[in-house]
């Protein structure tokens, strides 16, 4: 009995999706469960896996665009496993003491500390023709997949690399290599260009002093992992800071639709995570509710899952404001581009010791410079600095954030 692997609707209004990347190859033997193919739509990255055992026909190459409900492929369930299909599992049972009697039998290497999630038959075989140890492989593709066109690129790419420069070869490469664009990088450049074509954006700059929040988490870091079982960031107090400051600043969390403004009485937070495919924004729902701890726990949990291409299309759909942090790749300062239809997005950046004056006294100082990017249609000048500026406060006296971004005594004195 042959079974049809359709494509499957990635979301709402989502018609077609491009075949990324073929995790089998043709003719091989798949068990049920096994992830054989992923797909890329104008939003995310998924991976399709086969309904049963058997030997897989693919019908469609990758690159390919296709519509959602089109056949890529079949699976004769009557098929069982070949010596070819079952390669990979015996090679995996060989042990490291067993001396290969014939210098024709291939010789099976195999890192001791290193191992793929997946290595189809084909790739193990060539991978033993040509001794390859997983360890080159792993820190070649940084990856868990190994195909037989993933071994041939290496054995190519491993040659060029290992050619040394003489006098007749010194002239610089001009080879050039075309890959077809994802759609979800499609999508993405169309949304950024809208975004600069369709709002009034502007950007305001603040700096903050990081004194105080380094102090806290180097006092407490220990302790609140030891509870928590989650690491302490910074990310965490900016996304307090941001819903504390939300509350004196509505207007920074409202958006335009049509000829109406809708203001949302939660606050939704997209947080910006560089993923293989392209930029994806995972979502923290009613983030103003969150601790400090559920903040950190939520943002490990969609960053893994969207590094891993296991985020879904509702984990990304929404938010009401955006943090972008460009300070782990060490940037200094940005303008971050806003991402419709919120009207404000908020950029972290690298974090510098430099003099300050403080108490009329020059001191070194951690230093963040931060970015906010709003739509001037909809936030004055007055509502984004007043908004920035509070958010500064905020992170420079982090006590501020449980009386309702006020200051402790004058709350205690209700002044």
């Amino acid at each position: 009995m042959k079974l049809d692997i359709k494509i499957p609707s990635p979301g709402e209004s989502i018609t077609q999706v491009q075949l990324a990347n073929w995790l089998v190859e043709d003719g091989e033997f798949v068990e049920k469960n096994q992830e054989i193919v992923e797909i890329d739509s104008d939003k995310a990255t998924l991976s399709i896996s086969a309904e049963t055992n058997g030997t897989i026909k693919i019908l469609v190459q990758e690159g390919d665009i296709i519509d959602v409900g089109a056949v890529i492929a079949t699976i004769d369930s009557t098929a069982r496993p070949t010596e070819k299909g079952a390669a990979k599992k015996v090679i995996k049972e060989v042990k490291p003491q067993i001396k290969v009697k014939e210098e024709k039998e291939p010789k099976v290497i195999k890192s001791s500390n290193v191992s793929f999630a997946h290595i189809s038959p084909l790739a193990q075989k060539l991978m033993n023709e040509y001794r390859i140890d997983e360890k080159d492989l792993a820190e070649f593709f940084k990856s868990q997949r190994v195909t037989k066109k993933d071994v041939d690129y290496f054995l190519k790419e491993k040659d060029k690399a290992e050619v040394k420069p003489t006098s007749d070869n010194k002239a610089s490469s001009r080879n050039i290599k075309r890959l077809k664009i994802s759609m979800l990088r499609l999508k993405l450049a169309d949304r950024l260009v809208s975004a600069k074509n369709e709002t009034a954006m502007l950007t305001t700059f603040n700096e903050v002093n990081m004194g105080s929040i380094k102090n806290i988490r180097a006092q407490y870091k220990d302790q609140f992992e030891k509870t928590h079982g989650i690491g302490l960031g910074f990310m965490s107090f900016f996304t307090k800071a941001i819903t504390e400051a939300i509350q004196h600043f509505p207007q920074v969390n409202a958006q335009i639709d049509g000829d109406e403004i809708i203001h949302f009485k939660y606050v939704d937070i997209g947080v910006a995570v560089s993923a293989p495919k392209g930029l994806v924004v995972p979502i923290l729902r009613n983030a103003e509710q969150m601790s400090l701890a559920e903040i950190e726990s939520k943002i490990k949990e969609l960053a893994t899952k969207a590094r891993d291409n296991k985020i879904t299309l509702d984990e990304m759909t929404g938010g009401t404001f955006t943090i972008t942090n460009g300070g782990v790749f060490g940037s200094m300062l940005s303008t971050p581009i806003l991402n419709p239809p919120q009207s404000a997005i908020l950029g972290m950046h690298n974090i510098i010791d430099r003099p300050m004056v403080v108490g009329g006294k020059i001191e070194i100082q951690p230093i963040m410079y931060v970015a906010l990017s709003y739509d001037h249609r909809i936030i004055d000048g007055k509502d984004s600095v007043g908004f920035l500026v509070k958010v500064k406060e905020l992170l420079e006296d982090p006590s501020k954030m449980l009386f309702n971004g006020n200051d402790p005594i004058k709350s205690l004195l209700g002044i």
